[in-house]
């Protein structure tokens, strides 16, 4: 039996406010495309209405899924347990607020390549609304360290929009540990230590209130949390190969 085509993630914590709409939206859009396409919604830990909402788009359509658990154990946990449970030939990181628009995924898809993450800083004429002076700063100071220590290529590996061929996704998620906002640099620095090809793009982006990062008791962890995975990831990633020889 074939797989979807495309596969979308959206990690979704108390998100009862805006999950309808983005919800109706995928769906509006993945059905203008033609494509076999499934949705699934991990919610992470969620104490409003978080599932009833998902639950009740998915007995509409039941292409649209959710997978529930608690208590809360951080977004990284949530990518993971989406992109190792969702199968399709492409799988789609997508945040619950849209802050990159669904079409987007076209400019992703169009390069190819087993890993392509959207990219906020490679052309930033294309931020519509932008987040607040000290965030914006917190994120390019944690990229520059990020480029410093790890992937000196990547410009924005914290944009919550990335596309996997549904192979490296496999591969990459089932190596991550990280259950907090780390997860992003992790599978990227695990899938280029693999040898996956990784293309940034630029995509239209819009800041969206209701951030859950909190820049200094986050930011510190993720510091530290790179640290570690420069410290244990050449570990890791010998295990891995040694098991699959």
């Amino acid at each position: 039996m074939s797989l979807p085509y495309v596969g979308v993630v959206v990690p979704a914590y108390n998100e009862e406010s805006r999950l309808s709409k983005t919800l109706t939206r995928l769906k509006e859009y993945l059905d203008s495309t033609g494509w076999d396409w499934r949705v699934l919604v991990v919610s992470d830990g969620s104490e409003d209405r978080t599932v009833a909402i998902a639950t009740e788009h998915s007995q509409r359509d039941p292409r649209i899924t959710v997978t529930h658990y608690t208590p809360n154990r951080g977004k990284g946990c949530a990518v993971r347990t989406g992109m190792l449970e969702l199968e399709a030939e492409w799988l789609l990181l997508c945040d619950a607020d849209l802050a990159t628009p669904i079409e987007e995924v076209e400019t992703l898809l169009g390069l190819g390549v087993p890993i392509a993450i959207g990219s906020r800083a490679l052309d930033r004429t294309r931020i519509t609304h932008r987040q607040p002076w000290w965030r914006e700063f917190a994120g390019r100071a944690f990229n520059a360290v990020l480029r410093m220590l790890a992937l000196p290529d990547l410009k924005d590996t914290q944009c919550g929009f990335k596309l996997f061929s549904g192979e490296a996704a496999k591969r990459v998620f089932s190596l991550c540990k990280m259950n907090g906002f780390s997860y992003d640099f992790e599978a990227l620095m695990i899938a280029r230590s693999l040898g996956y090809r990784i293309a940034e793009v630029p995509v239209a982006w819009s800041h969206q209130e209701g951030s859950k990062v909190s820049l200094i008791r986050d930011g510190i962890r993720m510091l530290w949390d790179l640290v570690k995975l420069r410290v244990s990831l050449p570990g890791r990633i010998r295990a891995a190969r040694q098991g699959n020889s």
